[in-house]
């Protein structure tokens, strides 16, 4: 027994809660420094040539769970024994707190009003009407009054003491709801090209919800800086049989039945050329991260003996588009509907690049209990600001003195410029 409360008394600390928090908060860096979720290879690729931190390599990222951090058991646990020390800092600390503000002291000695932290004395030879006045003035000003005798004890601001517990228990309950939606959330991302779509299918195998982009658009600068981009979708809700139209884009997602809808990203999928006097051609582009960020291109093929292979690259919608030969060397710049490239004994027009929005789709079935977590927790730091003040008056006969005295939680020097104004009142009255 005498080890397990000094486990309950370490766990309850405020130095071992500060550390989780420390702790807490060097992972999520560490969980946005690190890409989450992507494939074992891409770690293995981008970290053995180049180490994280210059210490840890992808095989070592993989093994510590730092490839999912939000799920790692010992983010997990991180989080659990947070949730256990404030239950037991609420358990031994605050919930006692709360049951000692409830009770009514009554102070009977002069000496107890005069060891508090706010006390003064004013003689009257009318004890019981001084007392009175004293009684209706404190509760037409919001005091709850309780009287004894000669004696009054009153108290304002009681809810506040309720704050600190329900921040702990909002904490708690957001925790919950971040760690429910990280176990059992779904994320899908998908670049789509104008006229694809995705359906959602679920265990049993219904398609229950199409959701279609029927058009892209991106919104550039003066510099021709990509600013914003819009996606119109169709969605079609299988199960009900109802379909609808709407427009995302980035900070303006669509939620629909616990899922949210997000503009993530963009690409270029296809771009539609001719080669002589072949029909149209829409060729699908691949990124091609060597050449630049922002760089995306196809290889077209030898079609006969007189034509031969070149490369095309293009780093947006409006191009332009760059033709390069065997060697690398340029041979040829044009945009969208501009003049043709000769390339050889071809001639190649570009008619369209098309782009493709990425759509990332989110169900997490944790944001109610956060969103609850997150209202408890702003209701607990809002009753937390309320000072909790209390007065006791005591009257003694023989000298026809009465003890007034007083404490508060919070803002000591304002409440103590406020107790003689409000005696003041009592008797100008």
């Amino acid at each position: 027994m005498k080890y397990l409360i000094k486990i309950i008394n370490w766990l309850s600390s405020l130095k071992v809660a500060i550390v989780l928090l420390l702790l807490i908060a060097l992972a999520s860096a560490i969980g946005t420094s690190i890409p989450q979720n992507e494939p074992f290879t891409d770690y293995l690729a981008k970290y053995d040539p180049n180490r994280f931190l210059g210490l840890i390599n992808g095989q070592s990222i993989i093994n510590l769970q730092l490839n999912h951090v939000y799920t790692s058991f010992w983010f997990l646990g991180l989080l659990t024994w947070l949730s256990i020390s404030l239950v037991i800092c609420s358990w031994k600390r605050q919930l006692p707190l709360i049951r000692k503000a409830m009770q009514w002291i009554d102070y009977k000695e002069p000496k107890q009003i005069e060891k508090l932290a706010i006390s003064l004395t004013f003689k009257s030879n009318k004890l019981s009407e001084s007392i009175s006045k004293l009684e209706i003035n404190l509760k037409n000003n919001g005091w709850k009054v309780k009287k004894n005798k000669l004696r009054l004890s009153a108290r304002k601001g009681v809810i506040g003491r309720v704050g600190p517990p329900l921040i702990h228990f909002g904490l708690i309950i957001l925790m919950i709801g971040a760690t429910f939606g990280s176990l059992k959330g779904e994320h899908i991302e998908r670049f789509l090209a104008p006229g694809r779509s995705i359906d959602l299918i679920n265990s049993n195998g219904v398609n229950l919800i199409n959701i279609k982009l029927n058009d892209f658009a991106i919104d550039r600068g003066p510099s021709g800086q990509p600013e914003q981009f819009r996606s119109k979708l169709l969605i079609e809700d299988k199960m009900k049989d109802e379909m609808f139209s709407k427009e995302i884009s980035v900070n303006n997602p669509y939620r629909y039945k616990g899922m949210t809808i997000y503009q993530a990203d963009w690409s270029l999928a296809a771009i539609t050329i001719t080669i002589n006097d072949s029909p149209k051609l829409q060729l699908p582009l691949q990124k091609i991260d060597e050449l630049g960020e922002q760089v995306w291109g196809v290889l077209i093929p030898k079609v006969n003996e007189k034509s031969e292979q070149f490369f095309l690259t293009v780093s947006s919608e409006q191009g332009p588009v760059k033709a390069f030969n065997n060697e690398g060397k340029s041979i040829g710049l044009t945009r969208p509907g501009g003049e043709a490239i000769k390339i050889g004994e071809s001639i190649v027009n570009v008619f369209t690049i098309l782009p493709s929005s990425g759509i990332l789709l989110k169900h997490d079935p944790g944001v109610p209990i956060v969103y609850i977590g997150f209202a408890i927790t702003l209701l607990g730091s809002i009753l937390s600001i309320i000072s909790t003040n209390q007065i006791w008056i005591l009257s003694e006969e023989e000298s026809q003195t009465i003890y007034i005295g007083g404490t508060s939680n919070r803002n000591t020097t304002g409440f103590s410029n406020q107790l003689p104004r409000l005696i003041k009142k009592s008797f100008s009255s």
